[in-house]
């Protein structure tokens, strides 16, 4: 035999050298670094379904060396990727995380930028440059990734259906979805399900009789405000990033409170109110969206992103209508998480980011609170002496992971906890605790009648796999091991609301999404507005989240709605969840049909 066939020969099983190569190498470092193993009985159907996608690869290759860096790559955002992001957030990677790409790039500095950016221009330039159409196996390699991508986008069910009736889906459990499913099955299903259940713009009869079934099932609410006329007061909101409290750690000691003793006494007199928030560790914009729209977040997507097309009478554009400035600003980049587009399409008038305040108290690069608060007040100092009804709305950006420090705010908190971010973040907590109260007293001399809500936006990240949560037995390890009791501390968060100088409000555990509606309420406002729609039935309290959502009770109790067989009050639920979905889906995407519903009542 000659050098040429036998490498000729041998070439041909590169695509399964390098599938095995890679695959035990990847495998190993996910198991070591990220405690992540996919379950050995799905190793070798996924390795499988890799092997088949690799031979298309390399039958569009012009080199067999590019071809290897290519599979490489891949692969290594398959298999390292996914365990990144599950030892992070508790879940792999999803369609949806490649929108959020950008945000990622535009925060990221130094190493941690040219980390994510190189393999990604690499991956890019490999795949523009190797492929080649010449020889039939090259040909047949094309028509074999033409089929797989057009049933993935046309006909995803063929993929779908499969593998969820023959492996199983959890769609509130991803993370377990990934160890069963190996990360080649579990994203090319991820991908189709993407198409298949893609969020569309209902017809005017779905959307209207949705909105219909909201609307009758409601009874009136009993608030502070209800039968007040329209006083057109101040509002401040105020979102807290990752702001928490560690002393529910209850196996931690700290040298001292994490929380200023100021705000644990102000938080009393609130009864420790507590939002339920739609996100954990991340995605800000999906609590935003909920405290300024009324409407619940159900989806692992941010809405901003990609689900908020339309000008929306939400609560700034509902108050600008009525004669407020409506202000919003977070020290940015201001197209972060399309927030430019977001804001205007909400009713923000104005929006300060990053290029309108002075970066005097830099936290490695999150401006402090001190600072944004200081500032803040200063913008907004002529509207509140001119008597302008002001809606003033503010994003901290201190708090952000992994809770850095500058040289004017030296740690003063220790503990005992074997988790390095608790102590990071109990020193973050100390001065974003004491900051804070420093601006709510500032902000109340100047504006003693305003309304004030404070909030946390998610629970901070507290190391991989929820360790600093598991030492406590706050969380386990693994969201498919969540307890009912564990699924409502997985998205509760100090919620501070002020009604002027009648203090701050006992609303016990309310959902971010009806805090707008609330706060019309206090306003005077009884107008018919979209917040309408998302009254739970009997004034319950439902919390959405990907894949599940949970109702509580006025007593705790809580139950937890995953899937089916359903109970009668989680179908009960699981209907207005559905119905909301598809009014969102009008309001937010469509066509707005049910706007005029809002007009007759």
């Amino acid at each position: 035999m000659t050098k040429h066939a036998f490498l000729h020969r041998h070439a041909l099983f590169l695509p399964l050298y390098s599938t095995l190569l890679l695959y035990a190498v990847y495998y190993g470092v996910s198991v070591v670094e990220f405690d992540v193993a996919i379950e050995p009985a799905s190793v070798p159907l996924d390795c499988f379904v890799q092997l088949i996608l690799a031979y298309i690869l390399y039958a569009l290759s012009r080199r067999a060396w590019i071809f290897f860096v290519l599979h490489a790559l891949i692969m290594g955002v398959l298999y390292i990727g996914n365990p990144i992001k599950i030892a992070f957030f508790g879940g792999p990677l999803m369609p949806d995380d490649i929108f959020a790409l950008r945000s990622l790039l535009l925060i990221l500095s130094g190493w941690k930028f040219f980390a994510l950016a190189l393999p990604l221009v690499a991956l890019g330039s490999l795949l523009f440059f190797n492929f080649k159409l010449r020889r039939l196996h090259n040909y047949l390699g094309g028509v074999a990734g033409g089929l797989l991508t057009l049933t993935v986008i046309y006909q995803p069910n063929l993929i779908v259906y499969p593998i969820d009736t023959y492996v199983g889906t959890k769609e509130w459990d991803q993370r377990s979805n990934y160890l069963w499913q190996g990360a080649t099955i579990h994203t090319l299903l991820e991908t189709a399900r993407y198409f298949l259940i893609a969020d569309k713009a209902p017809d005017i009869d779905v959307a209207r009789g949705a909105a219909n079934q909201l609307l009758s099932q409601q009874v009136a609410i009993d608030t502070p405000a209800a039968t007040q006329d329209f006083k057109p007061r101040n509002v401040h909101i105020v979102l807290l990033e990752s702001f928490w409290d560690a002393n529910n750690l209850k196996k931690v000691t700290f040298s001292q409170n994490p929380l200023s003793e100021d705000f644990r006494k102000l938080w009393n007199t609130a009864d420790h109110s507590v939002a339920l928030v739609p996100v954990f560790a991340g995605m800000t914009a999906n609590s935003e969206f909920e405290v300024l729209c009324g409407f619940p977040v159900m989806k692992n997507t941010v809405k901003f992103e990609r689900q908020l097309l339309n000008d929306v009478p939400c609560l700034p554009r509902l108050l600008a209508d009525k004669g407020y400035k409506t202000v919003v600003s977070h020290p940015n980049v201001p197209v972060f998480w399309n927030r430019v587009n977001a804001y205007h399409r909400v009713g923000f008038q104005t929006y300060w980011s990053e290029k309108d305040f002075e970066l005097d108290d830099i936290n490695r690069e999150f401006l402090g609170d001190s600072s944004l608060y200081r500032q803040v007040l200063g913008k907004i100092a002529s509207t509140l002496e001119a008597k302008t009804p002001l809606l003033d709305y503010i994003v901290t950006y201190f708090g952000h992971w992994d809770y850095p420090l500058n040289e004017n705010r030296p740690p003063q908190i220790t503990s005992n906890s074997k988790v390095d971010e608790v102590n990071g973040y109990a020193n973050t907590t100390y001065y974003k605790s004491r900051e804070l109260v420093d601006f709510l007293k500032n902000l109340q001399k100047s504006d003693p009648d305003g309304i004030i809500v404070a909030f946390g936006d998610h629970l901070p990240f507290l190391g991989e796999h929820f360790a600093g949560y598991v030492e406590s037995d706050v969380l386990k390890n693994s969201r498919g091991d969540f307890s009912d009791e564990m699924f409502k501390s997985y998205v509760s968060t100090p919620l501070l609301i002020i009604d002027g100088q009648k203090g701050a409000l006992k609303v016990g555990r309310l959902p971010l999404y009806q805090v707008p509606k609330l706060i019309l309420s206090l306003l005077g406002i009884h107008q018919p507005t979209i917040m309408d729609y998302t009254t739970p039935p009997d004034n319950g309290r439902i919390r959405p989240l990907t894949g599940l959502h949970f109702d509580e009770w006025a007593d705790g109790r809580i139950a937890v709605c995953k899937a089916p067989p359903y109970s009668r009050d989680c179908a009960r639920s699981l209907a207005w969840v559905e119905q909301v979905r598809v009014v969102s889906n009008d309001l937010f995407i469509g066509e707005q049909f049910t706007r005029p519903l809002l007009d007759k009542r």
